[in-house]
Formats: structure tokens, sequence, C-alpha cells
């Protein structure tokens, strides 16, 4: 048997992800591999890690907890749309995520919560026909949003924004691809 590369942006995020967190230390990390914590335009760094923070993550725990959801979904969502749409979304959440963030908080985000939660409201459009709301959307967006806003109310360090953020880009993306079709 041969062992294919078989979702080529999921593939290739997982194992940066996984590279960045075995050869960086937590300064590069904090540097390079987290998001901007204020708008900052005129900082050519500032453009790189409006993106480069997807793949910084924590610690193994964190890393695992993406990867998990990320390459359990990640694959059937490239199949469906393809890698170049894939890669589009993916970007297009990293980089609003990242802008919102900076904009209306002060603190970094670091990994790819806000990508898994995409693909997870993003998956639950994978049968969905015009004019219908598939009832396991329905169900996935209320447990979604409502584990995240009571989640919101406790203090700790993970950023219930970025996983929001993350699932209305994918529930966004699904509701206008759906409407194309």
């Amino acid at each position: 048997m041969k062992i294919k590369y078989n979702s080529p942006v999921i593939l290739t995020y997982s194992i940066i992800s996984i590279c960045v967190l075995i050869f960086c230390n937590s300064g590069v990390i904090a540097k390079y591999f987290s998001s901007p914590a204020y708008l900052s335009f005129s900082d050519p760094n500032f453009y790189i890690r409006l993106v480069s923070y997807i793949a910084g993550h924590g610690n193994w725990s964190h890393l695992v907890g993406n990867l998990v959801l990320i390459l359990l979904v990640g694959p059937l969502i490239e199949e469906k749309y393809g890698s170049g749409k894939l890669l589009e979304i993916v970007l297009i959440t990293a980089i609003t995520t990242a802008l919102l963030n900076a904009f209306f908080f002060s603190n970094s985000l670091v990994g790819g919560s806000g990508i898994a939660f995409m693909l997870i409201l993003l998956g639950s459009f994978s049968n969905i026909k015009t004019g219908q709301i598939p009832l396991t959307f329905i169900i996935i967006a209320v447990l979604f949003i409502g584990s995240e806003v009571v989640s919101s109310i406790k203090i700790d360090r993970i950023s219930q924004f970025s996983h929001l953020a993350g699932g209305f880009i994918g529930a966004g993306y699904g509701f206008i691809r759906s409407g194309k079709r």
C-alpha cells in the first residue's frame, strides 16, 4: 500500500505547526507566530503575523487539541471545496480574526482554534440544499456558540473570540457557497 498526501492544505498546515512547536522556543513563537496585538500597518512583520499565528501553539496539548479537529474535518472540507478554496477561507479566517482581535483587544492570539471552528461549522454544510438549513448545522451552532459564551465568563488564556470569529466565518462561507449552487 502507498501513503497518499491526500489533503495538501491541511497536511501542510499540520506539519508546519508541528515543526514550529518542535524547533521554536516561546520567544520566537511570541515574536513571529502570534497575531499582532495592535494595528501597525507600517510594520512589515505585522502582515506576516496576520497569518503565521495560526501555526504557533502554546504547548503540545494546545496543538494536539487543534490538530485532532483540523485533521478530522479538514480533509473532508478540502475534498468538497478543493485545496484552493480551502486555502482561501483559511487565509480569510486567519486575517479577519487577527485584524478584529488587534482592533478590539490588546492581546495576541496563537494557534489554529479559529481555523478548527471554521472547519467544524463549514463541515455542517456538506449536504446543504438550496432553501434548506440542515438541522445538524443548527445543533452544532447552538452547542458551539453556547459553549463559547459560557466559556468566555471564565478567566483563562483561551480566546473564545477567535473560536467565535472562525465559526462565524465558516458558517458565512458555507451559506454563501450553498447559494451559488
